[in-house]
């Protein structure tokens, strides 16, 4: 395996989950609905954790977590450009269209977490020694809950836009009730929400 890109890998996962403290943060301060609020504060103390586990995972690696990248710049910067967007959309006033800019920003967010844990359980299944051990313990545990972070928002997402648009809508949306972690499972989760809609509209 390439060496500098693993820890490359790592040191931008761990700057992304430092910007998902920050991220959630600011999104439990935007929602509105008690459901998604709670769910966000747990989210946040999850992000929190993952944190922890990869600073473990680069004191295991031999990789200086305060280590600067280019990569890492960029990680930082876009994990700032999200909570700048909610700041200003909870200026703007209007504390519905702020929680709707924080469900997306926490989608947009999770989609890389979710992308950078798949690649993680890659250097793991790979790797070798005690970094190698610690990273899939991390991996096995971490990645069902940013499946959750991720499909469970993005059922929020879409669901509390249906409503800002006066249609019937879902909520909590279904992804909740079905437990999803998986693209299929989110899949099923929004077709029952259609199944619902056409239900509620007869």
């Amino acid at each position: 395996m390439n060496t500098k890109q693993v820890e490359e890998l790592v040191l931008q996962s761990l700057e992304h989950e430092l910007g998902g403290v920050k991220v959630y943060g600011k999104a439990v301060e935007c929602a509105v609905n008690a459901d998604l609020k709670k769910e966000w504060q747990e989210y946040l103390e999850q992000t929190q954790t993952h944190v922890r586990a990869l600073e473990s995972v680069c004191a295991a690696l031999g990789v200086d977590a305060q280590q600067e990248t280019p990569g890492r710049g960029v990680v930082r910067h876009v994990g700032g450009a999200l909570v700048q967007a909610m700041e200003m959309a909870l200026a703007a006033g209007d504390p519905a269209a702020a929680e709707l800019v924080a469900c997306e920003c926490v989608v947009l967010a999770e989609t890389k977490d979710h992308a950078d844990w798949q690649l993680l359980g890659k250097c793991a299944e790979n790797l070798e020694g005690p970094g190698a051990e610690l990273l899939k313990e991390a991996y096995s545990t971490i990645e069902d809950e940013e499946d959750e972070h991720l499909y469970h928002t993005k059922g929020w997402c879409r669901e509390l836009w249906i409503q800002s648009l006066g249609l019937p809508a879902v909520l909590p949306p279904p992804e909740e009730q079905m437990h999803v972690k998986t693209a299929i499972g989110a899949a099923r989760a929004e077709q029952a929400g259609e199944k619902l809609r056409l239900a509620s509209s007869r």
